[in-house]
């Protein structure tokens, strides 16, 4: 297949998306109006940026910049803090906060992320901490051809009771071949859970914000949560994460990102605040052009005989591009591609490891200014089959479109 010709590809590429990309515009124009309206709701001006030290209390920026998240994400309340290190534990914290003995948490979107096995107690050692080790049982339901089996779900919820304290979605595929939840299937969701039980509805939004005008609180979920070298830190917040939902629900989660009788109080921002904001206000337009990004590398490597998730001409409600490619070599050709196509580390090649928090060896693709930072073009995978690489992100769609190309001559060397 070395006689492609790519360049006539993208050419024919940027035609036939012609329209989607119009459409992911609209989209990021009603998200950025949304953030603005917000900045200029609570008033933010220069004294927010100032930073704190030691308790952190009465910092203005930090407490303004959780009023934002709440108003924008369509929540009663949020928190929002750099010192929160990646997606996984925004999610522990919160499941830690409403979770106690006894309780059940039933996840209704299959398995979540593999960084979570631990953190449940479905893997790892007994004795290390784990919710199973504080006497919460983990159920599970899988999705039914891809789509919520609400009959599996309404049976745990009869048989569990009152103990079923939280119903869990992951909100993306992770690394599971599936599609993705729209904001308006996690309300159906929602709507269902409350009319049968008191649980809260909890939502795993990493990669998804900002990809539809409107958040899961506004359809009904008690709490979300993300990472910010995802999407809401829009490519410029080197770290952090945050919770956002019922004021009750975030109330709880505070207790265990802090202790229980302080929760919001305290939180010296150390000079942070400036790249919180200023990445919330960017990140609409950063995650249209990675959406953009995302399609068109779905046309390319579909073109190129691979099978794709979602396809070229589907829309989509998170940033990540599943491209099958069924065998290993063809995986490490991929993710080496993209690491060359970087700004960051294109002279590296990257090699399959045993990660933390994984029980496969993963290949990971990161030429980003941020560590990990997965706003910014990436791609990784487990070396398990069918050896899927999941590609996410790009700050502009011009750099994510040569990253995707360099991926593209890579890959055609092992076709």
């Amino acid at each position: 297949m070395s006689n492609i010709d790519l360049l006539s590809l993208t050419a024919k590429a940027e035609r036939d998306l012609a329209e989607i990309f119009a459409d992911i515009d609209r989209i990021s124009f009603e998200n950025t109006k949304r953030v603005m309206d917000s900045f200029r709701n609570n008033r933010v001006d220069d004294s927010c940026f100032a930073g704190t030290s030691g308790y952190g209390y009465d910092d203005k920026g930090r407490d303004t910049l959780d009023k934002i998240y709440a108003e924008v994400f369509g929540a009663e309340a949020a928190f929002v803090r750099h010192s929160i290190v990646n997606g996984t534990q925004a999610i522990a914290i919160a499941l830690y906060g409403l979770l106690r003995p006894n309780d059940v948490m039933l996840s209704v979107t299959g398995k979540p992320y593999d960084t979570l096995e631990e953190v449940i107690g479905i893997a790892g050692e007994p004795g290390n901490g784990s919710l199973a080790d504080f006497g919460v049982e983990y159920r599970q339901v899988d999705l039914a051809d891809g789509k919520i089996d609400y009959d599996a779900i309404e049976k745990q919820l009869t048989e569990c009771g009152e103990r079923v304290k939280i119903v869990f979605l992951q909100r993306s595929k992770g690394y599971m071949n599936r599609p993705t939840l729209t904001v308006d299937q996690i309300g159906e969701v929602a709507k269902f859970v409350k009319a049968r039980s008191s649980a809260y509805v909890v939502v795993d939004n990493c990669y998804g914000e900002f990809t539809e005008t409107k958040e899961p609180c506004a359809v009904g979920a008690d709490l979300i949560m993300g990472s910010l070298i995802k999407n809401p830190g829009g490519g410029i917040a080197e770290s952090g994460g945050y919770i956002a939902g019922s004021a009750k629900a975030v109330e709880l989660a505070s207790y265990r990102l802090t202790t229980v009788g302080v929760g919001l109080e305290c939180g010296a921002s150390l000079g942070n605040n400036k790249s919180l904001f200023k990445g919330f206000f960017f990140a609409p337009h950063i995650v249209a052009q990675a959406i953009k990004t995302a399609h068109f590398a779905a046309y390319i490597f579909e073109a190129l005989g691979c099978d794709v998730n979602p396809r070229w001409n589907e829309r989509r409600a998170d940033i990540i591009q599943a491209i099958i490619l069924g065998k290993p070599e063809r995986l490490v050709a991929f993710c080496q591609g993209i690491q060359s196509g970087s700004p960051i580390d294109s002279y590296v090649s990257p090699e399959p490891w045993d990660m933390p928090g994984y029980t496969d060896q993963v290949i990971m693709a990161a030429g980003a200014f941020t560590q990990g930072s997965s706003i910014e073009l990436s791609a990784d995978g487990p070396m398990r089959e069918p050896y899927t690489a999941f590609m996410q992100g790009g700050l502009t769609y011009e750099s994510g479109k040569l990253g995707i190309l360099a991926a593209a001559e890579k890959l055609l060397t092992v076709l």
